[in-house]
């Protein structure tokens, strides 16, 4: 039983990374399909499209950061702990990645018929960047107080 509790703990420490990989890279990649056809579209702009499908890797970084901050000596009394904060923050940094990367290609594809609105287009992205850095904060808040 202990060695399931232990393996919890580092289910936590390491799938705060690797959730935040897959919210990044689904993310990028459905804001990078969008790019792809604003580019096959327009004339010109390229550059932006394609930074702007790129916001939702700033997930893996904040799932990164978390990750070193819960790594410790996994044991009984602290491997709960690590398991939520780690699977807990990274789903919710999966969900952002998704979502933000739906909110860039929707900003993509509403600059690419109207140039004028790229800047407010990308409100939405960046309100969801701003949970995901609540997220980040939170665990890094709260990862503080787990048993060492």
């Amino acid at each position: 039983m202990n060695e399931l509790v232990i393996a919890l703990g580092w289910t936590g420490i390491y799938g705060v990374m690797a959730l935040s990989a897959i919210g990044s890279v689904i993310g990028c990649t459905l804001a990078g399909q969008s790019a792809i056809g604003a580019m096959l579209d327009t004339d010109g702009g390229y550059g932006r499209y394609l930074g702007v499908s790129v916001m939702p890797s700033s997930n893996i970084i904040y799932g990164i950061v978390v990750m070193f901050t819960l790594n410790r000596e996994v044991t009984a009394e602290n491997a709960g702990a690590l398991f939520g904060i780690g699977v807990f923050a990274g789903i919710a940094l999966l969900y952002a990645g998704l979502m933000q990367g739906r909110c860039c290609a929707s900003a993509i594809n509403a600059s690419k018929e109207k140039p004028e609105v790229f800047g407010v287009s990308l409100a939405p992205a960046a309100i969801v960047e701003g949970f995901a850095v609540f997220v980040f904060v939170f665990a890094l808040v709260i990862s503080g107080g787990a048993p060492q």
